[in-house]
């Protein structure tokens, strides 16, 4: 009786271990699986910023440390190496320029009339001026512009070019030009093109086709972008002179195919515009 109690307590004893430990048997693959994962994704980790490491010329000592200290040489490496370096790019510091002005569109404008109402200098009330116009508000920019164009820099060009930039914003071309004219007449060595192209584009908005015309044929040869090319064709197709503008389109477009891709990049809209402009012909 002893024995066959004994036996029916050791079946019992085995029906329970079976019952208890196949769960700890079973999860041990899934484990082990996880824990290899965890290697792989550990050891490509290590081997690219190896390969970073060696691409930088960043001293070799990186190498042992990342290789030989997986969690800590790592961790080190993009705190000391990688992350200063992002912040230190011009792409990046893009990035958080144009994420913070999206956020607050009007930061730099209130620094930058605070810093004219406390210096006073002509310096601060030129960046106040130019960030007023860059936020469409013209009328205040050419009250700034002129409240800088007084002493020593009654006739200073930069000024002078950023008050017909506020009056031609405003739709006062004829005062505009009147004023690159000023700045022509008191600084005679001063070149823009910028200024040029919108010494043409005031005449056009005053109405002076045949004066405008002429100026777009002479600006458009040494602009460094597309507009001054479009505008001109542009021009030239509303007088009635189709050939001439698409001669003019034709030749920017095989010169913007010749080009650098960052020049394409960057004068993409104005291209875009003239491949328009010209299937339209």
């Amino acid at each position: 009786m002893r024995l066959r109690a004994s036996l029916a307590r050791g079946r019992g004893r085995a029906r329970m271990a079976r019952w208890r430990y196949p769960i700890v048997a079973r999860s041990r693959p899934g484990k082990l699986a996880h824990m290899s994962s965890a290697i792989i994704v550990s050891l490509v980790i290590q081997v690219l910023l190896i390969i970073h490491c060696i691409r930088t010329g960043r001293n070799s000592l990186w190498i042992w440390a990342i290789a030989l200290l997986p969690a800590a040489g790592p961790i080190a490496y993009v705190l000391v190496e990688v992350l200063p370096g992002l912040f230190r790019s011009r792409g990046t510091r893009r990035a958080v320029q144009g994420m913070r002005k999206a956020l607050d569109p009007e930061q730099d404008l209130r620094r930058f009339e605070a810093e004219a109402r406390m210096t006073g200098d002509v310096a601060s009330r030129q960046r106040y001026a130019d960030e007023l116009l860059r936020h469409g508000r013209s009328p205040e920019a050419i009250a700034a512009y002129r409240q800088a164009l007084a002493g020593l820099y009654e006739h200073d060009p930069n000024l002078l070019l950023g008050l017909a930039r506020a009056l031609f914003a405003s739709g006062s071309f004829g005062e505009a030009r009147q004023t690159l004219d000023t700045l022509v007449a008191h600084n005679p060595d001063f070149r823009s093109p910028d200024g040029h192209l919108l010494y043409a584009r005031a005449l056009q908005g005053e109405g002076r086709l045949e004066q405008a015309l002429q100026e777009y044929a002479a600006v458009a040869k040494y602009f460094a972008g597309a507009e001054a090319p479009l505008r001109y064709a542009q021009l030239l197709r509303a007088s009635g002179r189709a050939e001439e503008a698409r001669r003019v389109l034709k030749d920017l477009l095989e010169h913007a195919r010749l080009a650098p891709r960052h020049y394409r990049r960057m004068q993409r809209e104005w291209l875009a515009g003239a491949e328009q402009e010209l299937a339209s012909l």
